[in-house]
């Protein structure tokens, strides 16, 4: 069901929405190595996901970017602050730094009830390589504000709200796979990688040269092998996830390493998910921007959540088996570098990755202005990044050195 814009109501509401952010870095020595220090916080907001020299820090759900962008900035002083005092720095990059052997990467330790998560990642470790676990990202998990979702179910012929809240998402899912790709295309801001990295993960000397965002391409985080999901019901989504794990294909719901996630409120579960419906979405394909002290910028947070309301001005579509690998292969090709010569399959014609970036925002554009003027600065800074200012660009030809000048950016964040 696309949602009608014209109506003022729904207009009012554009503006609101729930965002919050998961975002990843590797702490490191002062000579450009990781940290061999076990995890130094204690503090709910600051975790580590596959290793123990990665921090990660987690925000509070916000209303806006600007209050997100000031907690994000807050955790990142109490990590700064923290290694200050233990003589390390925190990695700016999403690729890592010199890693010279498989030892220097250890896997996150955990005691007691938590003991689970270690065996996990010791799995993690033996089927893909420590190496690829090192790429470090950003998560971002949106949700319609309940005024928006409420004026547009007073106005569907759903009886059941919570019924109604899992097709939002669900919908919005199969259109947001579909527009992935611009999102890696217009984030991706790591086209550097250390020599030491590039010979242990097995890659040739030319692929540094490669990619925008190693992470996001062919070499990046991704199962080895292609999921397919089933978008139509939260039972059924659930139920294709469980159907891997089943067939021993994953551990878990959380090794689908998929460009987005549907979660619920609370304990992240397939169970919880079909007990209590979708809270919100989750999209996994964001860089670590090391242009920005907290690797994110407030136009891209604003940028996403336009994004996911112009997705629901939009006619429904389908997601099925063929829809969901032209998508990822979207993903993958937006994440390379050269985006002249490299084509995604949009509208069922081939076309150059930043041919399909302009057509696309100039559709987003006009939506903006017609119905969301207040988010047009964000369209046209977006509109910007076409002619040579795309982040990859920009940290390509500002860093000669990746590691002596990324220590000395790490330094200057750090304070």
């Amino acid at each position: 069901m696309s949602w009608n814009f014209e109506d003022h109501e729904l207009q009012q509401y554009i503006d609101n929405a729930e965002y919050g952010i998961e975002k990843e870095s590797l702490r490191v020595t002062p000579k450009g190595t990781l940290a061999q220090t076990p995890h130094p916080f204690t503090e709910g907001s600051i975790d580590r996901d596959f290793c123990e020299n990665q921090a990660e820090m987690i925000t509070s759900v916000h209303r806006d970017a600007e209050s997100l962008m000031k907690e994000l900035t807050e955790i990142h002083k109490t990590v700064n602050d923290r290694l200050k005092g233990m003589n390390e720095l925190l990695w700016p990059f999403s690729n890592p730094p010199i890693v010279h052997q498989q030892e220097d990467i250890p896997v996150a330790r955990f005691d007691g009830a938590l003991k689970e998560r270690e065996i996990y990642r010791d799995y993690l470790a033996n089927k893909y390589g420590k190496t690829k676990m090192l790429y470090s990202g950003i998560h971002f998990n949106f949700s319609f504000s309940e005024e928006l979702l409420k004026a547009v179910f007073r106005r569907s012929k759903e009886e059941d709200y919570r019924r109604f809240k899992d097709h939002v998402y669900l919908e919005l899912s199969r259109k947001l796979l579909r527009y992935t790709w611009l999102v890696v295309y217009l984030t991706a801001a790591s086209p550097l990688a250390d020599d030491s990295f590039i010979r242990l993960s097995g890659m040739n000397g030319s692929d540094r040269y490669r990619y925008a965002s190693f992470r996001c391409s062919e070499v990046g985080y991704w199962n080895d092998f292609l999921p397919v999901l089933d978008f139509t019901t939260v039972e059924k989504y659930a139920d294709s996830i469980q159907s891997y794990i089943d067939r021993r294909l994953l551990y878990a719901a959380s090794e689908l390493y998929y460009p987005l996630r549907l979660k619920p409120r609370g304990k992240n579960s397939l169970e919880a998910l079909k007990d209590s419906g979708v809270n919100h979405i989750e999209l996994r394909c964001l860089d670590v921007n090391p242009l920005s002290p907290v690797g994110l910028f407030r136009e891209d947070i604003r940028f996403i959540h336009l994004l996911m309301v112009y997705l629901m001005s939009l006619e429904d579509i389908s997601a099925g088996e063929k829809a969901q690998r032209i998508a990822i292969e979207n993903v993958k090709t937006a994440a390379l570098f050269n985006d002249t010569e490299n084509t995604v399959l949009r509208g069922g014609q081939t076309i150059s990755v930043r041919h399909a970036a302009s057509d696309t925002l100039d559709e987003i554009e006009r939506f903006t202005e017609a119905y969301a003027p207040a988010f047009v600065p964000d369209v046209l800074y977006q509109k910007r990044k076409l002619n040579g200012q795309r982040y990859a660009e920009t940290v390509r030809n500002s860093f000669r050195s990746y590691i002596t000048d990324g220590l000395r950016l790490a330094e200057k964040y750090r304070g």
